[in-house]
């Protein structure tokens, strides 16, 4: 099912292949252990408070500083240690596309608004390709430091699949 909102023709694509089943992927991308296992930037821990895995329905996490150079980064910009964070999902195709919609509501001096990331799943046997098109964030810093972001979630997802199979 889906709302039908596609990536603009500038989002970025990343691509990964891992050496994982595509259902195995599918889990970790949507359920709140799974998530809770990669979804996250170095330095951070991620806790789902609400996940509703269909088209309009909801993710709801917090991010909590827990590296001694985040928490110094986080309290030096005197923000919050903590940050709850919102997506809506816009596609859920299982085991195959998953979109969503963030809030970028915490930009300094700008107005909140939504940004999409398209997850696509490609099976190959035992292995999956996962193809993320990320739409770029309001200005040039903003997009380059949110899909550096995105790329480490995309190599936190290997070390999760990793664990898994040790």
């Amino acid at each position: 099912m889906t709302t039908d909102r596609t990536p603009r023709v500038d989002a970025a694509r990343m691509e990964r292949t891992y050496d994982a089943p595509v259902e195995v992927v599918w889990q970790l991308c949507t359920t709140a252990a799974g998530i809770e296992q990669w979804w996250t930037t170095d330095g951070f821990d991620t806790h789902v408070r609400e996940l509703d895995l269909k088209p309009g329905g909801t993710l709801v996490y917090t991010m909590t500083a827990t590296a001694p150079e985040q928490i110094e980064f986080m309290r030096s910009a005197g923000l919050p240690l903590t940050s709850e964070l919102r997506k809506t999902f816009t596609e859920v195709v299982a085991p195959t596309r998953l979109a969503f919609l963030s809030l970028i509501d915490f930009v300094p001096d700008h107005e909140p608004y939504e940004h999409l990331t398209t997850l696509d799943l490609v099976a190959a046997g035992q292995r999956t390709t996962v193809v993320m098109s990320v739409d770029p964030l309001h200005d040039e810093p903003w997009t380059q430091q949110h899909r550096s972001h995105r790329r480490a979630e995309l190599e936190n997802l290997e070390a999760a699949l990793s664990r898994r199979s040790a």
